[in-house]
Parts: structure tokens; C-alpha cells; sequence
């Protein structure tokens, strides 16, 4: 595997087990991970979907992502390098789909609300990026819900512990419109 984890990644286990529980995840569901970064969202969804679309417009998040796949034995993940708009001109319809980057983020909601039949998750961390992904989702109608997830984890301090908090993350639901 790539020795450099790519930015922005990996997502916490934590907000990751909110997310893919959000999205409603079925057995012979084809899930989209938009952002994949580091694959971690698209590996665990693997375990439990029929097949996920991992697309990143970095090569070197693909290829980290893809080794870590390989290294998981997940053989249900395709691994695209695009970027998000010009990936979903063509990619076919899916169950469900985790978005984990926000660039264009206005603009792909609209297109993937129509590529979409079920759950929508967004993860954001940025308050710009929440704002304009619930503004977007309810001009949509398909706005649901966010769940703000704030998550502290034990370290050893001295003879006792103490907790230090994780960056809080916005997960945040909408619907697919896309036709069976």
C-alpha cells in the first residue's frame, strides 16, 4: 500500500459507522463512494453491499485506496480516477451513495439526486459546506436530516485518562429521486 495517506482522509470509525447506517445499506445494493480518498468508506460498505463505485479525482488517493482494498481482500470495488461531475455524466443509476468531498458540491447534488433510488449521505466538516449541501438538498426536495457527530477517544494521562475530541463532522442525509 501507498506509504502517504491522502488529505482529507481517513474517516473516523466512528462517523463512518453513522454514515453507511444512514444510507440504509442493503445486500444487493451498488453504492457510489464519491471522494473516496483513503477507501476506507468503500472497503467497509464492500462487506455488506453487492458492489461499490469508488471515484476520486486524485490518482494517488486511487491508487492508495485501491491497495487497501486489495490488502482488505474486497474484490467488489471498481476504482475510477474522475472527476465527480464528469463521472456521474455516465455512471449508472445506484441504490445509495456516501459522498466524502464537497468540491462542486452544488453542482453534483442536483445530477446525483437523479442517480441516486435511496440514501444520500454527505460528510461534511467545514459549516460553508454544510450550509450549502442542506441549502442545496432542500431546493431538491430531498433534504432529510443531519447528524452532528462529536467523538472523543481515551489517552493515558499520568495513572488516570483523559478524553481527547476528534474533529466534529456533519453527516448529512437526503433522499435519491431516481426512478427503479
Amino acid at each position: 500500500m501507498a506509504d502517504t495517506i491522502p488529505a482529507g482522509g481517513p474517516t473516523q470509525d466512528e462517523v463512518m459507522a453513522l454514515s453507511l447506517f444512514k444510507m440504509g445499506l442493503e445486500p444487493a445494493d451498488c453504492m457510489l463512494d464519491l471522494g473516496c480518498g483513503t477507501g476506507k468508506v468503500s472497503i467497509a460498505a464492500a462487506g455488506q453491499v453487492k458492489k461499490v463505485w469508488a471515484v476520486d479525482r486524485r490518482l494517488e488517493a486511487v491508487a492508495y485506496a485501491e491497495a487497501a482494498a486489495k490488502t482488505a481482500g474486497r474484490e467488489n470495488i471498481a476504482f475510477f480516477c474522475s472527476e465527480g461531475l464528469d463521472f456521474l455524466k455516465t455512471a449508472p443509476v445506484f441504490d445509495c451513495a456516501f459522498v466524502g468531498g464537497s468540491q462542486q458540491i452544488e453542482k453534483i447534488l442536483p445530477i446525483l439526486s437523479k442517480k441516486v433510488r435511496r440514501g444520500i449521505v454527505v460528510n461534511a466538516v467545514l459549516v460553508n459546506t454544510l450550509e450549502t449541501v442542506i441549502t442545496t438538498m432542500q431546493s431538491l426536495g430531498i433534504f432529510q436530516e443531519v447528524v452532528h457527530v462529536q467523538v472523543s477517544r481515551s489517552h493515558i494521562l499520568g495513572k488516570s485518562l483523559m478524553f481527547k475530541p476528534i474533529d466534529p463532522v456533519y453527516i448529512i442525509v437526503g433522499k435519491g429521486a431516481a426512478c427503479s
